[in-house]
């Protein structure tokens, strides 16, 4: 059963769920403010702030589209949250990242370079995130961040538990790294662009 505008809201369903679902622009720009800080920062946190904006963008309108589809089964923030990692991980598909993200060449730590411990600089967690490589990072923030378990995460990619594992063991070495040394020079880390 979907909602629909025919649909009684039923005890603990949001009514502005059940209007959006009927059609209420106004009722779907409430949940728009009311949701958009938490679906913002995991999206930024996936993707890094560069993609962040659009793709926040397009996991609304997709709620639009399927906000037919909510059932009540689950809080409408529960849903929101699935929907958003799914558009985020089909979006990393789409530009072909997924497969080449992943690395099992035991020299990759060695590739990330790092400039020297400033103590006049102070280290920022979200700027440390941004700098993991993109298959790493994603790993790290559906396990860390997020709080998926490996074998979650490894349905939602489609890759093996192990890679999984590997993948966020790697990110936290890197995330080590990075908040002991100091940040990298952003022309010579290879999380923007070159194989991981």
């Amino acid at each position: 059963m979907t909602l629909s505008s025919d649909t009684p809201v039923r005890a603990g369903l949001d009514n502005d769920v059940a209007l959006a679902a009927g059609g209420d622009s106004s009722a779907f720009e409430r949940l728009y403010r009311t949701h958009v800080g938490r679906i913002h920062s995991l999206t930024r946190r996936m993707l890094g702030s560069h993609d962040a904006d659009e793709v926040t963008q397009d996991i609304f309108v997709r709620t639009w589209q399927k906000l037919g589809q909510f059932r009540g089964e689950s809080a409408f923030s529960t849903w929101l949250h699935r929907l958003a990692v799914n558009v985020v991980i089909e979006r990393r598909r789409s530009f072909a990242i997924q497969r080449g993200r992943m690395s099992d060449d035991a020299l990759a730590l060695d590739l990330v370079t790092v400039a020297p411990a400033r103590t006049d600089l102070t280290v920022d967690f979200e700027h440390a995130m941004e700098q993991l490589p993109p298959g790493a990072r994603e790993i790290f923030v559906l396990h860390d961040v997020e709080g998926y378990k490996h074998r979650e995460i490894a349905a939602m990619l489609d890759i093996a538990t192990g890679t999984s594992k590997r993948q966020l063991h790697r990110a936290r070495m890197l995330m080590r790294r990075f908040l002991s040394e100091g940040p990298t020079h952003a022309a010579a880390a290879p999380a923007q662009g070159a194989r991981e």
